[in-house]
């Protein structure tokens, strides 16, 4: 961006070719905001860093800055609920030298029509001490590019903009970000969206993937989940005429199926997206799927009819302090 203030893109990435996220997409929707672009690529088993050494070459206009990590897959410790991603996320983090930092999984990607907005709030709030971050809404895709899901299931919002000056960190799983002390950042509702892709993708993909997942957040005692890397050779005691199932600690989740809260997609995708679109090569049909219900499900049709009804999300979890006037509910 122009002018004195600085803006760094951060990310991470590992067997992202492997596991068909769109992270191409996510790294060229990031580009045109930032000023710099810092990849942490894992070291994996596909081609996932020659690619984005591609983009950097070719693309990336002297911008993208790649490192490489090794992922402690081995460590229970932090298989606790996913402490590897954050790590992970906070050492391309710590590369960063703008003034705002915008941080996108490798399954986000943003939406041209909406780079307007976020440079608009990006100068807006530059120079408000009380805003330590931007909010973003969220476009949760499933099974297919033409439906989404609103429910109360998938979280409505979440920061993708940080100040460094705030000292931010990413925690947890890296869902989200806190300060010194596990402090919620105040921030304010940027107006552009995030279009998360992490369920859509070929259903046998799609289930190695969540089998992957499992293993960075359940360690081997107490827990079904196969810690074993995902696409590599398998032991071999593992190649007998019987090896070892592989089960998943989500059960059976990979599978898409028609659950509460889908609906058509009626907007656009980035354009960056389309080539990926048209190229889909499995089906999955929202209407011929039947209805998967379960009890609890009863609950969900409650708030989500009174947030439908109020325009406010009752009983909603934040991980964030919405600063007051920056956006209604």
């Amino acid at each position: 961006m122009s002018g004195t203030m600085k803006v760094s893109g951060f990310t991470l990435v590992r067997n992202g070719t492997q596991f068909d996220y769109p992270y191409m997409e996510s790294l060229k929707s990031l580009l045109p905001l930032v000023d710099e672009l810092v990849v942490n690529v894992g070291i994996g088993d596909d081609d996932t860093l020659a690619r984005v050494q591609k983009l950097a070459n070719e693309d990336g206009a002297g911008k993208i800055k790649i490192f490489e990590s090794k992922w402690p897959l081995d460590d229970p410790e932090k298989k606790r609920g996913g402490l590897i991603l954050s790590e992970q996320t906070n050492l391309a983090l710590d590369r960063c030298t703008g003034d705002w930092c915008i941080y996108l999984q490798a399954d986000e990607v943003l939406h041209e029509e909406d780079y307007p907005k976020i440079r608009q709030a990006l100068q807006t709030y530059s120079s408000d001490s009380q805003v330590d971050g931007l909010l973003f809404d969220y476009v949760h895709f499933y099974g297919s590019f033409d439906v989404i899901q609103q429910t109360r299931s998938a979280y409505r919002r979440e920061v993708r903009i940080i100040k460094k000056s705030s000292g931010a960190r990413s925690i947890g799983d890296a869902q989200s970000f806190r300060k010194v002390g596990h402090e919620k950042l105040q921030v304010a509702h940027c107006g552009a969206k995030i279009y998360h892709y992490g369920w859509v993708r070929p259903p046998e993909v799609m289930k190695e993937k969540t089998f992957f997942m499992d293993s960075l957040y359940h360690s081997a005692n107490g827990s079904e989940t196969n810690d074993t890397k995902i696409g590599e050779a398998q032991a071999a005691s593992n190649t007998s005429a019987n090896p070892p199932k592989k089960t998943t600690a989500t059960g059976d989740n990979y599978r898409y199926k028609k659950i509460w809260g889908l609906k058509p997609f009626r907007g656009t995708h980035p354009k960056i997206m389309q080539a990926r679109i048209s190229g889909k090569g499995w089906n999955w049909d929202l209407k011929s799927s039947p209805l998967e219900w379960k009890t609890k499900d009863a609950k969900k049709v409650v708030l989500d009819t009174l947030e439908k009804l109020t325009g406010y999300r009752f009983f909603e979890y934040r991980s964030y302090r919405l600063i007051k006037g920056s956006h209604r509910s």
